[in-house]
């Protein structure tokens, strides 16, 4: 048992921007405290076309609550995302405010229940330290749009030319020349013409 509290104890920075200390709560069930603080956004914040850039300010404002089993945090999230448009590869630059809330149960109430089912996905307090950055990512990337525009009605690109279809609406080609018809196109261009290229 030692040697995993071992590694519990030193496995969050308590420095880290993103772990909090709830040793002030006391472990007593109903005691409350209100954290706002800016942090950095960590690396990949987002999905691939759309995420909040790493280093971006993020505000938080939460709540951190004591009760029976560990640590209620109930919080908002707030920063800039920034993007491109799946249609047309333009920039994107919006705003997005999250809501999350996650119990962080206490270690030794974990190792109580260690011989029941255990979800692998339990938050669990590391010596009174809590981590939200996964509960933040998670926040963030189900907010996201699975494919983000630039707008709604965005028309795109032209798919033979690639120009933007948004800043000419008119655009088109003519229509393609399959190359097995190409001779047969050249004599109805003049069909008097002979061979040659002179008339009969």
């Amino acid at each position: 048992m030692c040697p995993d509290l071992e590694v519990i104890v030193s496995n969050l920075d308590p420095r880290a921007p993103l772990v909090l200390d709830t040793r002030e709560l006391g472990r007593r069930p109903g005691s409350q405290t209100q954290v706002s603080r800016t942090v950095p956004a960590p690396a990949d914040l987002g999905i691939e076309v759309l995420a909040v850039p790493e280093g971006a300010p993020v505000e938080l404002d939460l709540r951190l609550e004591a009760v029976m089993e560990g640590v209620l945090v109930t919080g908002e999230a707030s920063a800039e995302l920034v993007g491109e448009c799946v249609r047309c590869l333009d920039e994107i630059r919006d705003q997005i405010t999250v809501d999350f809330q996650e119990l962080f149960v206490y270690d030794d109430s974990r190792d109580l229940r260690r011989g029941e089912e255990e979800d692998d996905d339990t938050s669990v307090l590391e010596d009174d330290l809590l981590d939200l950055e996964r509960v933040l990512r998670d926040a963030v990337v189900l907010a996201l749009p699975f494919q983000p525009l630039c707008r709604e009605d965005c028309p795109g690109l032209c798919t033979e030319c690639g120009a933007r279809l948004a800043d000419d609406p008119d655009h088109a080609h003519d229509a393609a020349v399959d190359p097995r018809w190409a001779a047969l196109a050249q004599l109805n261009e003049d069909p008097s013409a002979g061979p040659g290229g002179e008339e009969d």
